[in-house]
């Protein structure tokens, strides 16, 4: 507490206090924000989704059938030709399943590589951020999107069950996701996988690659594999054999992780630190 004793803080207090939040907050710049354009040439993944790029990325379209790119202001909505594959194989097969659309956030910068917020991934062209909530029309999807908070949470107060507003459209969209052969891994909230787990029956092997994380109770992130034409791509450990239904999933639903005793970053799992940039990022960077 900044206040001892019940006594009020004065004027010079407070503006030192200002000071000391300015001067101590951490202040994320990179260069990466400020490149408009994709660099020319064949594409390909250099690094891995924390500490990566892309050159010769492609864009995806604003609309296209089934989906349409929201938040396009943020210009990150670059990605390697097989992200843009993934996403118009997934519009495709929700205009089958509804006239509703996809609405889709960020993928990439135009050259991948580190942004100054919302995320620490995203950065070598395969990453991509689907909402669960769907959109009746691509206008509908910009006025709820654009310039407003978040859409509602699929996970339910208490976090631990999910909302009214998750349903089998929800269900169907990720399943979707999860059984694309390109697809290497999917991270939801820890309340809606276990919410899959229950649902799923048949085949079940799809559940492996849904990966409880922190918050995505709104929308699930979808990482691809590593594409054939690149070689410097990083890819992540596999994902543990089964189903991932069992006591790590039991760990993100309990008490010390819903209470907030198990900070972000710490505990299980442990993030690495992050490595030194890949130095053929360099050349991406400043490349015409």
């Amino acid at each position: 507490m900044f206040v001892r004793d019940r006594q009020a803080i004065t004027p010079l207090q407070l503006r030192l206090l200002i000071l000391l939040c300015l001067f101590s907050a951490p202040l994320l710049a990179t260069p990466w924000g400020e490149v408009k354009q994709p660099s020319a040439g064949a594409p390909e993944v250099i690094g891995g989704a924390a500490n990566g790029c892309i050159s010769g990325a492609e864009t995806l379209p604003e609309t296209g059938a089934g989906y349409v790119s929201i938040r396009r202001y943020r210009n990150r909505y670059y990605g390697h030709p097989d992200l843009l594959a993934f996403i118009q194989e997934m519009g495709r097969a929700q205009q089958r399943r509804s006239t509703q659309l996809l609405m889709l956030g960020d993928l990439s910068q135009p050259r991948g590589g580190l942004m100054s917020s919302s995320h620490r991934s995203h950065q070598n062209g395969l990453d991509v951020d689907i909402w669960f909530t769907l959109a009746n029309s691509p206008s509908a999807a910009r006025q709820l999107m654009d310039n407003r908070s978040d859409p509602p949470s699929m996970v339910a107060a208490g976090g631990r069950t999910v909302s009214e507003h998750w349903g089998q459209a929800q269900f169907e969209l990720i399943a979707a996701a999860a059984q694309h052969p390109r697809v290497d891994r999917i991270f939801v909230n820890a309340a809606i996988k276990q919410e899959l787990c229950q649902s799923a029956d048949g085949d079940r092997s799809w559940l492996r690659k849904v990966r409880p994380w922190w918050g995505h109770d709104a929308h699930f992130h979808v990482r691809l594999a590593c594409p054939d034409d690149s070689p410097s791509c990083e890819l992540q450990k596999p994902v543990p054999p089964g189903d991932g239904c069992g006591a790590d999933l039991a760990w993100w639903l309990s008490d010390e992780v819903l209470s907030g005793q198990a900070k972000k970053g710490t505990g299980k799992p442990q993030r690495p630190a992050t490595p030194k940039m890949p130095a053929a990022c360099r050349a991406v960077l400043t490349s015409p």
